[in-house]
């Protein structure tokens, strides 16, 4: 192939013509059909006609390309597409279109994945080649050629060692590098292989065997390690000692060269220890420890681009600290103690965090995140504890008070601002955390470890943090102790004043105090172990005092609030009312002047939240209601927290705000609908939230169902509510779909905007439970609405298992609706009316069809789901013999999907099994020879496999077994038809036949005992409830005794935990696990329609009955199965007389 004949087509790809991208795309797909097709993208990536690259095997691909032709290319595109504003390489060679070659061969790459892992159309040459395109080529296409690369290695070396001349390859590249080699004669670019170097290294850095608990250093990584780790380690001692010597300046190579070699050794140690690297690390971590020690924080510093490779090694050497501390104790405990005094004198200079930029910010975090892991470890306590003063006073709380970068944070981005400084994310005090970032939350968590640590036995006299007091692992002599949180914490905090009205002006106070209700944040697990005093004494004199205050101080009071809600699980009952009162005071704080309080309101909305979910009732309901629903503005951000908390007060309030709800919902339709766009743009936030807050409210509602509804003045007002409630939803749903459905209608487009479905089926689903009358049906256009949610669902992809449950509740409730009163267009859609052209849309249940048949194929639950809707969609109507067609399209569209999917697991019978083969058996009997033809099209043997995975169900070694009488029944019906088929085939002897009618006979038995312990259970149910009041007596003793045993919770050990994983590898790997889904529903009655009315006794009967010579005389039943057939019905003895 020639590469000229793909070098327009890759330029065409970037043009910003779709239509020409498309068909560019396109020929390039059918161009890789060729086998030279990745040879030619690597000669295009790589292209350099006056490099070293033009004298190696490939020459004769570059001098087959006319200089001329690229030029041309070159020009015509950098002209067309970017104007100028793509820099052409030396050489004449184009860089855009590099860029897209290395793309395109990256994608190639990764499609050629095989479904067992395996990568194909790789050959030994091409590997070679790549390999020595990644040793050259320009920084730009390196990052994306060496994605390609990345892939190939996980499957060719990692996975399989396949590849065994590419570490000697990789060294003799090092070797003969530009930074390497001492000659004048280099061959490569010592940047690039170390890169190629870190994408091989990549892949080791988490376990690749997740079924072994102690899983060896694999032998690739243990050979990278002897062959070039450890030579490039003397390299990297030689290049730190240049790099320091010259103070005044940095080299930006030899920075990129530190910089990778500390991200190859952090992914070569993150998860394991390779034998050769482990008697190196002590030099190792000296030249890292130098490396820090070399950086400036006194915010002198020019930012150079050197030295910014500087302050990312550093970055890099502080995770590789963590890594050890974390994963190696056997070779870094004698290192803990200079990797702890580093660390120190990092996080010495964080007064001036807010001075110094995002990256010096993080190494400040990592440090911070050091300190806590040592502590966490053994040795730890000895390390630390003498420095738990200089840390606190002059590392921790200065990161903690507040400075100018926070204030203007506050006003440009609030959001960014309660990110950092009002986290969420902080419930877990712990040494071990990865996911902290700002040198403010680390200090924070640093706190927490510091004050949950244990200090000096009660009876010392120590005053403070003791040196020679060591911390014991597993000690359980809890009261022999005092944690350092009480020790020393808390009376460092007590120091600072509190803001009044009288120093509230000065700025010093106000930004300590900030920091010290941040520390409060940081000791919240110290906290909760302590009696409610401590609580109750900080809160009363320490926080809520702030509420007081006749001056304004909104960033104080912001914080407070996060401190109340992240401390609500251990509020005294008798502070909750205070701490309510004065976050209802903050929830309703104005601006101030040029000031926001929006963080105020938020968190006090949080707060608030967090002080419900945790069981506080206030005094009155409908104020908080009102309160909230008054402050829904027109701001969209506000407002949407605010939704987010009315539906935390609904689901608190329960019946006590459901009585309210009728009033709430008229009144917040109307909001919501100003915010709904007009047009099919997706909708903003505060939409779908406002959307989340109503679907909360209607489940509110429905949960205080009158026991009896002809208890007549509940009834009466409950059913009224509900109305009102229908017709709030209605009018809403048709602002939302029908007014941008109308005004699309007209531009020649009819649609709606796919959001919120859940919700919106919840709502929908509420509409239809409130119509009484078919007068209702048309005043809420139900019709109309289900027509576009139908259309919704079925274009629906955004497949989430928890934003898919409604619908299938909707589903059935809608087949119900048109039981009752026959809804329009539900079968049969009418033809729009002139002008519009005459063409059949898709009806109601043709909508959902679509939707149930692809929810077939989607994850276990939604498929358990979708098969449940099968029954309903296609026994519950009434189809005529004018629409039976779309019965019969509906059998098609599901039996194809239930089948492919049950393809796909057929290998390894799962909980998945019983859903599809029974969806296969509704539409088996509602057309037999259409659905055999299916399945038998599926697979060749199809209708056999499906007919006997069917009568595995019956079996004892399939779980669950069948336990619903509706779900026999239908196996039954099935089975009766399948054998009834196989006998009309003239197939009196086959297996199948015996195999099919023996599930018959046990499934028949299966369905009469299981009628009999529904009977039985229902007899002995009023004797149970006699039993009530001892059930209460057992359960409240075992609920102490739960007590107890969680007081004696056994910690787990690093052992233990890795040997719980791999048995959980290993039974995910086997298919032994829990289907996703509800377990509840499995025992749920099918919903059969029509075919609850067919008497499977009577037709079990016609069948042996007419057929009984060839069913029982001529075939070897089991006797103990005729035993049990005939004690369940005696009426066949008869059929069986010969045969016992």
């Amino acid at each position: 192939m020639e590469v000229a004949q793909i070098a327009p087509l890759l330029s065409q790809t970037l043009s910003p013509d779709s239509n020409a991208v498309r068909t560019a795309s396109e020929a390039l797909d059918r161009l890789s059909l060729r086998p030279e097709f990745p040879f030619s993208l690597l000669s295009i990536a790589a292209a350099s006609w006056q490099g070293r690259f033009a004298h190696h095997r490939n020459d004769v691909i570059w001098k087959a390309m006319p200089h001329c032709l690229m030029w041309g290319i070159w020009r015509e595109w950098n002209a067309r597409s970017f104007e100028d504003s793509e820099r052409s390489l030396p050489g004449g060679e184009n860089q855009g279109q590099k860029v897209a070659a290395a793309t395109y061969l990256k994608n190639f790459t990764r499609r050629s994945i095989n479904d067992d892992g395996t990568l194909s159309k790789v050959s030994k040459e091409f590997k070679e080649q790549l390999l020595q395109a990644l040793l050259q080529v320009e920084p730009v296409v390196l990052k994306v050629l060496v994605e390609a690369f990345r892939i190939i290695v996980v499957t060719e070396f990692v996975k399989q060692n396949s590849w065994p001349e590419l570490v000697p390859d990789l060294l003799s590249a090092i070797q003969n590098s530009n930074l390497i080699s001492n000659g004048a004669d280099w061959r490569w670019n010592t940047i690039n292989v170390l890169t190629v170097l870190h994408a091989l290294l990549r892949p080791f850095q988490y376990f690749l065997n997740p079924k072994v608990a102690k899983e060896p250093v694999p032998p690739q990584l243990e050979l990278i390690a002897k062959e070039i780790l450890v030579p490039l380690l003397a390299l990297f001692h030689h290049l730190v000692e240049k790099a320091l010597a010259t103070h005044d300046r940095t080299e930006m190579e030899t920075e990129k060269v530190l910089l990778t070699i500390c991200k190859c050794i952090y992914f070569a140690v993150r998860s394991y220890m390779p034998s050769t690297l482990a008697p190196l690390l002590p030099s190792f971590c000296r030249d890292l420890i130098s490396i820090l020690g070399s950086l400036s924080f006194d915010c002198a510093v020019t930012l150079e681009d050197g030295y910014m490779m500087r302050l990312k090694t550093g970055k890099r050497s502080l995770l590789i600290f963590c890594a050890l501390v974390t994963r190696h104790r056997k070779f870094s405990d004698k290192l803990m103690p200079y990797i702890i005094n580093c660390a120190l004198n990092v996080v010495k200079y964080s007064k001036n965090i807010s001075e110094l930029d995002f990256l010096s910010e993080r190494i400040f975090s990592l440090a911070f995140d050091v300190i806590s892991r040592v502590l966490e470890t053994g040795p730890g306590w000895r390390l630390v504890s003498p420095h738990f003063t200089f840390l606190l006073d002059s590392a921790i709380f200065p990161a903690l008070v507040m400075n100018e970068k926070d204030i203007l944070e506050w006003e440009e981005d609030a959001d960014e601002y309660m990110r950092k400084n009002l986290p969420s994310d902080l419930d877990e005090i712990s040494g071990w955390r990865e996911d902290l970032f700002t040198a403010r939350k680390s200090s924070m968590n640093l706190l927490g470890v510091i004050s949950m640590s244990k200090g000096p036995p009660m009876g010392t006299s120590s005053n403070g943090p003791s040196a020679s007091s060591k911390r014991k692992k597993g000690d359980k002599r809890h009261n022999q102790h005092r944690y350092m949180g009480e020790l020393f914490v808390l009376p460092f905090l007590s120091k600072f004043p509190i803001p009044s009205d009288a120093n509230a002006s000065q700025t010093r106070i106000i930004n300590d105090y900030f920091g010290v209700l941040m520390a409060y944040g940081g000791l919240q697990d110290f906290l909760r172990e302590q009696g409610s005093g401590y609580v109750t004494t900080i809160i009363r004199t320490r926080v809520v005092p702030l509420y007081t205050l006749s001056v304004s101080l909104p960033y104080l009071v912001a914080t407070a609030n996060w401190i109340l809600g992240e401390l609500a699980t251990c509020l005294p009952e008798g502070m909750s009312a205070d701490v309510y009162s004065s976050l209802l005071k903050a929830l309703a704080m104005p601006d101030k002047g040029d000031t926001s309080c929006y963080p105020v309101r938020v968190s006090a909305a949080g707060a608030i939240a967090a002080l419900l979910e945790n069981d506080y009732a206030p005094p009155e309901w409908l104020p908080l209601l009102e309160g909230v629903i008054g402050r829904i503005s027109n701001e969209d951000e506000e407002s949407s927290i605010l939704f987010q908390l009315l539906s935390s007060v609904v689901e608190a309030g329960d019946e006590t705000v459901a009585v309210h709800i009728p009033y709430i919902v008229s009144s917040l339709v109307g909001a919501i609908s100003k915010w709904i766009p007009a047009n099919l743009e997706p909708w903003p936030q505060v939409v779908e939230r406002g959307f989340a807050a109503l679907a909360v409210m209607v489940q509110c509602w429905e949960n205080i169902v009158p026991e009896e509804l002809e208890q007549n003045e509940s009834s009466e007002k409950w059913t009224s509510g509900r109305a009102t409630i229908g017709g709030a939803f209605s009018a809403l749903l048709q602002r939302a779909w029908l007014s941008t459905v109308y005004q699309l209608d007209k531009e020649g487009e009819a649609s709606a905007p796919p959001s919120c479905i859940d919700d919106s089926s919840k709502l929908l689903l509420s509409i239809m439970h409130s119509v009484t009358g078919s007068n209702m049906l048309l005043e809420f256009k139900v019709s109309e609405l289900l027509l576009v949610w139908a259309d919704l669902i079925a274009d629906w992809n955004a497949w989430e298992e928890s934003e898919d449950l409604s619908v299938f509740d909707c589903i059935k409730e809608v087949v119900n609706l048109h039981s009752k009163y026959g809804l329009k267009n539900f079968l049969v859609r009418q033809m729009p009316s002139p002008p519009a052209p005459p063409v059949p849309q898709r009806s109601i249940i043709e909508g959902i069809g679509v939707f149930v048949s692809e929810a077939i194929l989607q994850y276990p639950s939604a498929t358990c789901r979708a098969c449940s809707c099968v029954h309903v969609l296609l026994h519950v109507p009434s189809y005529s013999f004018e629409t039976d067609g779309v019965k019969q399209s509906l059998a098609i569209a599901f039996s194809q999907a239930a089948f492919s999917h049950f393809r796909e697991i057929q290998s390894k019978p799962s909980s998945l099994w019983k859903p599809l083969l029974l969806a296969i058996s509704s539409c088996y009997l509602c057309y037999t020879d259409m659905v055999e033809g299916i399945l038998e099209k599926g697979e060749n043997g199809g209708f056999a496999i499906w007919a006997s995975a069917l009568g595995f169900l019956l079996t004892s070694s399939f779980e669950p077994r069948l336990s619903a009488t509706s779900e026999i029944k239908l196996v039954v019906m099935a089975l009766a038809q399948v054998v009834e088929r196989l006998l009309g085939l003239g197939k009196p002897s086959g297996v199948l036949l015996h195999d099919c009618f023996t599930s018959l006979l046990e499934a028949s038995v299966r369905l009469k005992e299981v009628q009999e312990e529904k009977e039985e259970d229902e007899d002995d149910g009023q004797a149970e409830d006699g039993d009530d009041d001892d059930d209460d007596v057992d359960d409240e003793e075992s609920e102490d005794d739960d007590e107890e045993s969680e007081a004696e919770e056994h910690e787990e050990t690093e052992e233990e935990f890795l040997d719980r994983y791999a048995k959980a590898a290993v039974a995910l790997e086997n298919g032994i696990v829990i289907e996703e889904g509800d377990e509840e529903d499995e025992d749920h009655e099918t919903e059969l329609g029509s075919l609850e009315e067919v008497d499977q006794k009577r037709v079990v009967f016609s069948l042996i009955e007419k057929h009984h010579q060839v069913l029982i005389q001529g075939q070897a039943l089991p006797l103990q199965l005729i035993s049990s057939f005939v004690n369940a019905y005696p009426e066949f003895s008869l059929f069986f007389q010969q045969s016992r």
